[in-house]
Order: structure tokens, then C-alpha cells, then sequence
């Protein structure tokens, strides 16, 4: 990062007490602060704690995907004068509301990246701020007495735990909670000898070691999803300090040994970081949309070491080599290699951070075997990855085509061109999972019984819901568009006689297309044919990658068609919907227990990352780039719901189009980012 702080523009998002003060529409927001390594701290805009994944501090302990939760809940009270309020909400077991803090808030603002709370109480006004440190699991919370006639008695309690982030904790009754030791400035908490410390640092602050367990804090969303819904959480003593109006105060919690405790310049450092990061983006001038989803794309990217090549482990003591992924969405997902290179354009490419880009592909190209890219990358060296999809690799070719395209600098691929051959060669000559080309028309075969291989991958109780085994349009779509790719690249490098047969074959691929998917009675594309039961001709969004990749498949006719029936049957506001609700098996609302959700999952709901592909299609094939604008504009207003400052995974395919699933998803920002850069100019 260069020296010199660039100060980011002024809040992109305010809101007033018409929400933040309505305990409705503040469960429904959620706010997130990550720190580059998988950790992250976030809950929701009321503070109560719905998802077992809320919390203060959940630590990336094993990088990036090994996360717990040791910091669940603030216990905050501030007094003025004879006035005293709660600032912290909590729900409990038999459903009550403890606290009450949300209807003092004034205001709620996304300062570039940093949520900050305002609370009125008589003449003051009180704010509280949060982010963590880059590289760091260490979270900030930063109280200013901002307007007042009288000084502020603040108390600030920590309601500790230790657990992984996808269980609830409960504790026994006679649990004796963890240890708290009081030291100069800070207190440590730590539940074993190997359990992680906690250090809570607390400078100019008396502390009162009291504490004890508060129990049966309730999670509304476990409980919507048929799943435990009950946790306990010891506070660890309290905090009490003196602020006089326009002082401040921050407290920090932390697993490192000596975090930084001066709030005040660990504020500047995270300032500083936001407008270094639009700068990157050459986005300082750009719209406040823009600028949001600059900062959102950063959550997403996050440290991996790489213990080693997939067949052949780590030695003891050998160093890991430093490697970039990407989350694919918080607050619960991990790192797969098929949202990763559908969102690397826009995550890197989009911001001005191609040098990362760089970096992940590499990572991911180190494991590529068979063929095939990993969906699920290991965290261990003595885990192996799943090697589960058939479209990972056919996106990290386009991945490595968009960021060559971008950078004018083929030195990326010239080091990756034997991983991407070795991809295009091992479909040609069939892999696992029974992917491979068939002869008689080149086109891409996958699948077997009890795999679900394509995007549309849900699976519940054993059964695969979208199997689409045999060819799926959009694999081949990609497959020709990996083609048309690398082929060029081998005949640029000397290798004419192969690169010219690839072409050849891309030739066969785009006729075959043409005549076996086009369906003329239905003015749209199969969605997979040569299935165990024949073809599948569900009007499904899959389709709009032959218009959209940078090698269209269809003639112009045939495209407009297609264009239209999509748009008619599966366009939304916030994104394209996975069947067309004349379907019997539609289903217009992704909402439930857990069986109730996945075996929807594809079956109606919309996902905003087909938004890109769709408003590229729109631009490309009717020539219309206000139009494919159009598609995009309406995130710019969901950026003030569900993950706020992000953009959700789904909606439902039913109107209003609620916002489910994970609220801060890595591939709806990054393509609707990226489209909207290119399609805007800005």
C-alpha cells in the first residue's frame, strides 16, 4: 500500500430511524466487516443476533475457511445526566427482546467500508464504529460522544464464547465459563489451555471482573431453517469509561498477542485502506454504486496458503506458499474453485487489482488434475480437494482469458498455457465423472448418477435435485468458448498444428450447437440434451452464456429469440429466476426448513450474478446498452437491504422479490460490477 493516506469520499449510505429504529425492517439488514484472512464480524442492523454465525469476532483461526466465533455479543449502556439506555438488542428463548437499544438509534451510515451507528439520547448524540484490521483478527469498536451538553458514562461488557462458526454453543449448569484475567489496559479470556485467547484491550477504562453466564440467546433464522436455534454467552466482566462531548473511545478485540490499541490510528489505517482501494479502481469519481461495490468486492478476497501440489503433500516443515482465494459469500460459505473464477474479473480485473487475479489463478492452476479444477479447495495439507464440477476449469480458462484481455500482457499465459491445454486436452480425451467429448458431434458430455456437476448443484437427503446429466447448454457454451480460446494462444506459440485442430473441432462444436439445441417450436435453447431420459427442454437461464460469452453460438435470429423468451419468462428486478414459473415444478418462494430450501434452490428462485450475463446479452444482441443498464440499476437500491453495502445470492422468483439466501454473495457483486463498468464506462 503507498504510503500516503487517500482519504475515501463521504458515506455512500445513510439511513435514518424510518429503519434503523423499526426492529422489522432491522433484522432484515445485516452488516459485515471482514479482514482478508475468512474472519469477519457482522450481525444484524439492530444488533440482535439471528444466524449462529453473528457475532463480534469470528476469528479466522485456520485460514481462510476455519473460523470461530469468540466475541457473540456487546452488552452496551450509556448514561447522561439521569438517563440511562441500552444500546445492545437481544432475543431470548421464549422470544423476548431484551434491551431495546434500536429505538434510540438516529441513524445508521456505511462510511466506505466502516458501519457506524448513531444514537440520540436527550441533547447527545452517540456513535459507535466498527471494522476489523487487514490481516488481522482483530476487530475494533469505536464510541464518540459526538454532541452533548454533559459527559457520558459509557459500559461496555464482552459476552464471550468459543466455538465453531456453523454450531451453537450451550453450556452446562455447571460450566465454570472461561478464565478472565485481568491485566494493564486488557483482559484475557481463554477457555483451555489449547482453546484460542481472546484479548479484550480497553485503554483509560475501569474494568469489573463480575460476570457470568446469560443464557438461552434465541437465532430466529436457525429456528426458520428447522435447525438448533439456542446459545449461551459468558460476559466476561465490563468496561466502564468517562467520555466529556467530542471524545472517543474503542475498545478491541482480538486473538493476536500485541494487536494495535490505539483506535485511533487503527481508524486512520482502515480510512486509508478504503480510499487506497478506489484509487486502485480509478473510482474516486465514479458513482456512489460503483464506489459500494469496489469496497464490497474487497470482503471477498482473502489469504491461502498452498501447502503443496495435490499429489504430493507438504513435507514436514515446508514452508506454504502465499495464494489468494476468494469466499464465495458470508457469512457462512468457503472458498470453491467454480465462484471463484466466475467472480475474478470482476472482484480483481473491475477494481484495478489484476496482480491478485494473477495470483489466485495461479494458486488454483497448481491443483488442477485430471482435467479438472477443484470445487472444494483443501485447507490442510493432508486434505484432498473434491474435484466435483465440470465447468470450474472451463471458467478459469475464461477467467485467464478476461484478465490477459485486460492487462495486454501474455506472460500469464504463457506460464498457465500447459495448465489450460492439459483442461481442454483431458475433455477431449474424457475425465472423470464421464466428461469427455462425444466424437459424433463434439460436444461436451458430464455426469453420472448421484453427482451434481453444473452450478445447479443442490442435494438433499442423498437425492440430486438438477442432475442435468448429459450436455447442458451452458457447459457447451464454455467448452466452445475454451475452443475458441486457447486454440489461438497454441498457434501464437508455435504450436499451429494443435491450436488449428482445436479450432477445427470448435467449428463442429458451434454447428452441432446450432442444429441440436436450437429448438424453433419453442423460440428458445434445451437446456440439456442427450440425458438419461432424453433431452430436457426447461425454459432455464442457462442458455443466456451462448449469447453472452465473448464467442456467441447462435445466429442473430436465433438470439433475439432466445434473448426474448428468457426476458419474458425469467427476468426480475434483482436477477434471472431459475425456471419459468409456467414450469410445474416452479417454485416463486426460497424460504423454510432446510429440505424446503434445497430442493428449490434451482427451481424458481432468481440469482443476481445471471444479471451480467443477461445485460451483456441485452447489449450485445439487441444492441441496446440503456436497456442492459437497466437490468443492473435496481441493485443500486438492494445495496441498502439484506447485506448491506452487498449483494444477495437469490430473491424470490415471486414478486417483491424478497432477498434470501447468504446477503453478501462474491459473484453477484463481482458481475454486476463488472457489467456495469464496461456497460457504463465508469
Amino acid at each position: 500500500m503507498k504510503s500516503t493516506p487517500i482519504s475515501p469520499p463521504p458515506p455512500e449510505m445513510v439511513l435514518g430511524r424510518a429503519i434503523v429504529a423499526d426492529l422489522d425492517a432491522g433484522l432484515r439488514r445485516e452488516w459485515l466487516v471482514t479482514n482478508g484472512l475468512g474472519g469477519f464480524a457482522g450481525g444484524t442492523l439492530v444488533g440482535i443476533p439471528t444466524r449462529r454465525y453473528h457475532g463480534w469476532l469470528v476469528a479466522a483461526t485456520e485460514p481462510p475457511v476455519g473460523r470461530r466465533v469468540l466475541v457473540g455479543g456487546l452488552i452496551e449502556r450509556a448514561t447522561i445526566g439521569g438517563t440511562t439506555v441500552d444500546l445492545h438488542d437481544f432475543e431470548f428463548a421464549d422470544g423476548t427482546i431484551g434491551g431495546g437499544g434500536h429505538i434510540h438509534a438516529q441513524s445508521f451510515a456505511l462510511d466506505g467500508s466502516l458501519p457506524t451507528w448513531t444514537y440520540a439520547i436527550d441533547d447527545a448524540l452517540v456513535e459507535r464504529r466498527t471494522w476489523m484490521a487487514d490481516r488481522s483478527n482483530t476487530t475494533y469498536v469505536r464510541y464518540r460522544h459526538v454532541r452533548g451538553t454533559r459527559p457520558l458514562d459509557l459500559e461496555v461488557g464482552c459476552l464471550v464464547t468459543d466455538r465453531d462458526f456453523h454450531e451453537l454453543r450451550r453450556a452446562g449448569a455447571d460450566d465454570p465459563g472461561p478464565l478472565v484475567s485481568p491485566m494493564k489496559d486488557s483482559v484475557l479470556v481463554r477457555w483451555s489451555e489449547t482453546g484460542t485467547p481472546l484479548r479484550i484491550v480497553a485503554r483509560d477504562a475501569s474494568f469489573d471482573p463480575a460476570g457470568g453466564w446469560w443464557w438461552g440467546f434465541r437465532h430466529r433464522e436457525e429456528a426458520a431453517r428447522g435447525l438448533d436455534d439456542l446459545a449461551d454467552l459468558y460476559l466476561a466482566g465490563r468496561h466502564r469509561v468517562r467520555l466529556a462531548p467530542g471524545a472517543s473511545w474503542t475498545i478491541v478485540l482480538s486473538t493476536e498477542a500485541a494487536p494495535e490499541a490505539d483506535g485511533e490510528a487503527a481508524l486512520d489505517a482502515a480510512k486509508a485502506r478504503d480510499g487506497h482501494l478506489l484509487h486502485l479502481a480509478g473510482a474516486e469519481r465514479s458513482s456512489a454504486f460503483v464506489r459500494q461495490l469496489v469496497l464490497a468486492a474487497d470482503r471477498f478476497i482473502v489469504a491461502r496458503a498452498i501447502p503443496g501440489r495435490p499429489d504430493e503433500p507438504a513435507r514436514p516443515g515446508e514452508p506454504a506458499l502465499e495464494g489468494r482465494s476468494v469466499i464465495a459469500g458470508y457469512p457462512w460459505f468457503n472458498d470453491w474453485g467454480r465462484d471463484t473464477m466466475i467472480a475474478l474479473p470482476g472482484l480483481t480485473l473491475a477494481t484495478g487489482r489484476p496482480e491478485i487475479g494473477a495470483s489466485i489463478l495461479r494458486a488454483f492452476g497448481h491443483w488442477v488434475a485430471d482435467g479438472l479444477l477443484p470445487n472444494d479447495f483443501p485447507s490442510t495439507p493432508d486434505e484432498r480437494p473434491e474435484y466435483n464440477t465440470v465447468d470450474a476449469a472451463l471458467w478459469y480458462i475464461q477467467a485467464l482469458r478476461a484478465h490477459t484481455e485486460a492487462t495486454v500482457d501474455n506472460g500469464l499465459v504463457d506460464e498457465l498455457l500447459p495448465v489450460v491445454r492439459g483442461i481442454v486436452d483431458a475433455y477431449i480425451s474424457g475425465t472423470r465423472h464421464g466428461i469427455g467429448v462425444d466424437g459424433r458431434d463434439g460436444l461436451l458430455r458430464a455426469g453420472e448418477p448421484g453427482l451434481q456437476l453444473t452450478w445447479m448443484d443442490a442435494r438433499y437427503d442423498g437425492r440430486v435435485v438438477t442432475p442435468r446429466i448429459g450436455k447442458p447448454v451452458e457447459i457447451n457454451a464454455l467448452w466452445y468458448n475454451a475452443l475458441c480460446t486457447v486454440g489461438p494462444w497454441l498457434r501464437d506459440r508455435d504450436e499451429l498444428a494443435l491450436g488449428t485442430s482445436y479450432m477445427s473441432l470448435a467449428e463442429q462444436v458451434v454447428k452441432s450447437f446450432r442444429r441440436r439445441f436450437w429448438r424453433p417450436e419453442l423460440g428458445h435453447l434445451a437446456d440439456v440434451i442427450d440425458g438419461p431420459d432424453g433431452d430436457d427442454l426447461a425454459l432455464r437461464p442457462n442458455q443466456v452464456f451462448a449469447l453472452s460469452l465473448p464467442f456467441p453460438l447462435l445466429e442473430r435470429a436465433a438470439a433475439r429469440s432466445t434473448l426474448e423468451a428468457v426476458g419474458r419468462s425469467l427476468l426480475t428486478s434483482y436477477g434471472v429466476r431459475t425456471l419459468a414459473p409456467s414450469d410445474p415444478a416452479y417454485a416463486g418462494r426460497y424460504e423454510g426448513d432446510r429440505a424446503e430450501r434445497d430442493t428449490t434452490y434451482h427451481q424458481g428462485p432468481a440469482w443476481a450474478w445471471l444479471s451480467g450475463a443477461y445485460a451483456e446479452a441485452v447489449n450485445r444482441v439487441a444492441a441496446d446498452r440503456a436497456t442492459a443498464l437497466s437490468i443492473l440499476r435496481p441493485f443500486e437500491a438492494h445495496l441498502a437491504d439484506a447485506g448491506l453495502g452487498s449483494i444477495s445470492e437469490l430473491f424470490d422468483g415471486d414478486a417483491p422479490h424478497l432477498p434470501r439466501g447468504c446477503p453478501f454473495q462474491a459473484w453477484s457483486v463481482a458481475e454486476v460490477l463488472r457489467v456495469w463498468r464496461s456497460l457504463a464506462g465508469e
